[in-house]
C-alpha cells in the first residue's frame, strides 16, 4: 500500500459522526417539542461505553448492551453536544440514564422505518490496511414504502430493495482481512 493511499482524514468515523448530528437534532427537537406523530426511538446503547451512566440494577441486567425506547412514558429528556439523559421506567421504577453519542450502536424510528447503525471504535486505533482500499459508506436505512402498504409482508419470501429496508453500517463496505 503506497502512502498515497492511506485516508489520513478518516472519512468513515466523520460520516459517522455527521449521522450522530441527526440523532442529536432529533432527540433535541423531542425534548423541546415531543414527539410528532407516530414517531418513536428505538436506541441501543453500549452500556461499557465511557460516560454512560445508570443504576447498578440497570447496569447488571444490561451488562453490555441496552435498548431504551422513547415513545410513551419517558421524562426530562435532556440533550446536549455531548448526549442526552432521560427518566425512564423500568419495571415500575424511574430510572435516570446518562447516554453519550459515542455509546449509540443503533437508533430506528419504526414509524417510518429509518435507521441508523453505527460502529463504535476507538478512533486512535490503527485502521486495518486491507480496509482502505474500499470505501466507508454511513449506516442508513429508509423504507419509502412502509407507511404506504397496508399489506402485511411475507417474512419467508425475499424482499428487494424496494420493498424493505436496509440497514448497512461502515463495516459493509470495507475488504476483510
Amino acid at each position: 500500500m503506497t502512502e498515497m493511499n492511506k485516508d489520513y482524514i478518516r472519512y468513515d468515523l466523520l460520516a459517522q459522526e455527521a449521522l450522530r448530528g441527526v440523532v442529536r437534532q432529533v432527540l433535541a427537537s423531542a425534548a423541546q417539542q415531543g414527539l410528532p406523530g407516530d414517531h418513536h426511538f428505538y436506541i441501543s446503547i453500549d452500556t461499557t461505553a465511557p460516560g454512560v451512566i445508570l443504576s447498578e440494577k440497570l447496569r447488571g441486567d444490561y451488562p453490555q448492551e441496552m435498548t431504551v425506547i422513547l415513545q410513551h412514558q419517558f421524562w426530562d429528556l435532556e440533550v446536549d453536544d455531548t448526549g442526552f439523559s432521560v427518566t425512564l421506567s423500568f419495571g415500575g421504577n424511574p430510572e435516570r440514564l446518562v447516554i453519550p453519542y459515542s455509546s449509540i450502536k443503533g437508533f430506528f424510528d419504526p414509524s417510518v422505518q429509518f435507521g441508523l447503525e453505527f460502529v463504535n471504535e476507538d478512533p486512535d486505533a490503527a485502521v486495518d490496511p486491507a480496509a482502505e482500499d474500499m470505501p466507508a459508506t454511513a449506516a442508513l436505512a429508509i423504507d419509502d414504502l412502509a407507511g404506504d402498504s397496508a399489506e402485511p409482508r411475507d417474512p419467508d419470501a425475499e424482499t428487494s430493495d424496494e420493498e424493505g429496508a436496509t440497514v448497512v453500517s461502515l463495516d459493509a463496505f470495507r475488504k476483510k482481512g
